[in-house]
């Protein structure tokens, strides 16, 4: 392994950016360096589309698999009577793996390369998918959630370090959004396809087994070589509350939000008496208002002081949520408070991280990120449990509880910093980067640099 640097090898190697990142951080070799290779390659043709193309198909059908069986273990789980408290902790499981996956990844591709860790994770996670039907207990669940989550970590550190060594300065943004929805679009699909089958029978857990495994086809069937693998060294959590307090506070709790969210939504409507189809309409809701809103919310954040918009849209998450406990569950006016939810929720992650590349050096922001997403897995871990413990000892509707104490944690936050420190000029604040739902910290290198050195936020 060689340390990353910043300088081009010859003359005739085209330009590619390297992000400055901590000390530590490490790169996978050229080809030829130790005969590894790995990753898809094809013909420069124009910004290299084709291997985007190839890369994103894979994390389509990868993520849809995440949906598809995310919202078929909600519904069963609730058939299987496994009840709240441990339905939670068996949610977090995947969370948890996700967490750790990184770091896995990161091993073995410098042991092996790209493309052979790609197929070992997707054959492993197709076989965790389809093992569940099999042993349909909640230790074994909570143990194949973990695995399954270790390898989609391990597939998206794979794909984000394809898709930031095709990435240069000018199109760094663009491939960002893009990888964006098509996780949001992949994870959407997935959820939706609770309808081809009965969630109490194999068929679903087959079908998601069937589309993680045709993930590696577009990769396979490429020629190969072996792309760079950048991994920021995160900044220490000391030093990150020191520089930006706000945004490292608002990656927490929304990765508490978005781990009850999405680890006990499924459940949460199945225990409610929803049928299928209502279960992943309430489950898609989301995901719909957060590609909606996230430009939208991203425009305004690029145009006055960031933590003002942070305000007012965990104020409308919160509120979204509160509302549910007026409305019938899985009626029309409920799936538009989901839909007006997600268009808050996920957005403010990438505010987060918008916020912190505000307030650090830009020698720093892969690290920060990186930070922010370890800081963010954490709390998707706390959030099912907790969840599903207060659901257990209360009542279901301690499922809108969490998401609204998480979303008015922030706010309060917002505005206790909003007597302590002002904010940073509008001028000076970077552009805002849509970020994907469930993204590793590899993902921090394709952000865009911030316009300023840093200042405190």
């Amino acid at each position: 392994m060689t340390k990353v640097t910043n300088e081009r090898k010859s003359p005739a190697e085209p330009h590619r950016y390297h992000p400055a990142v901590a000390s530590g951080a490490v790169i996978r070799p050229d080809p030829g360096d130790d005969g590894l290779s790995g990753g898809p390659w094809f013909e420069s043709r124009g910004d290299g589309l084709g291997a985007v193309r190839s890369l994103l198909a894979g994390v389509v059908l990868v993520m849809a698999c995440n949906g598809l069986l995310r919202v078929a273990l909600g519904v069963r789980a609730e058939l299987e009577d496994f009840g709240l408290a441990v339905t939670g902790v068996v949610m977090a499981g995947y969370f948890l793996g996700f967490l750790f996956g990184t770091k896995t990844a990161e091993y073995f591709i410098a042991t092996v390369g790209h493309i052979r860790v790609f197929a070992a994770l997707a054959s492993v996670g197709s076989a965790a998918s389809i093992l569940h039907v099999i042993w349909v207990d909640p230790v074994s669940w909570t143990v194949l959630r973990f695995a399954y989550g270790l390898c989609l970590a391990g597939l998206l550190v794979t794909v984000e370090s394809w898709l930031n060594d095709m990435a240069t300065n000018a199109t760094r943004g663009r491939m960002l959004s893009r990888y964006m929805i098509v996780t949001m679009g992949g994870l959407g699909a997935g959820q939706l396809m609770l309808n081809i089958a009965d969630p109490g029978s194999f068929e679903l857990f087959v079908v998601s087994s069937a589309l993680i495994s045709v993930a590696l086809v577009p990769v396979a069937l490429s020629a190969s070589t072996a792309p760079p693998l950048v991994v920021p060294e995160p900044i220490s959590l000391r030093d990150l509350v020191k520089v930006a307090p706000l945004g490292l506070l608002t990656a927490f709790w929304v990765g508490v939000s978005q781990g009850c969210l999405m680890g006990l939504g499924a459940f949460y409507a199945a225990t409610e008496g929803l049928s299928n189809t209502r279960i992943s309409l309430f489950v898609v809701s989301p995901i719909v208002g957060s590609v909606v809103f996230q430009w939208l919310v991203g425009s305004a954040s690029d145009r006055m002081p960031r933590r003002y918009v942070i305000l007012v849209v965990a104020v409308s998450a919160a509120s979204t949520a509160g509302l549910h406990l007026l409305v019938a569950p899985g009626s029309a006016l409920s799936l538009l408070l989901m839909f007006a939810h997600g268009g808050s929720t996920f957005p403010l992650y990438s505010l987060a991280v918008a916020t912190t590349a505000d307030s650090v050096a830009p020698a720093q922001l892969t690290g920060a990120s990186a930070s922010l997403v370890r800081t963010s897995g954490v709390g998707a871990v706390i959030g099912p449990t907790l969840g599903g413990a207060l659901m257990a000892a209360v009542a279901l509707e301690a499922f809108f509880a969490v998401l609204v104490g998480a979303h008015g944690v922030i706010a309060l936050y917002v505005v206790y910093r909003m007597f302590v420190k002002p904010p940073p000029p509008v001028e000076d604040q970077g552009q805002f980067d849509p970020w994907p739902v469930r993204a590793s910290a590899v993902a921090a290198n394709l952000l865009r640099r911030p316009r300023r050195d840093g200042s405190d936020d």
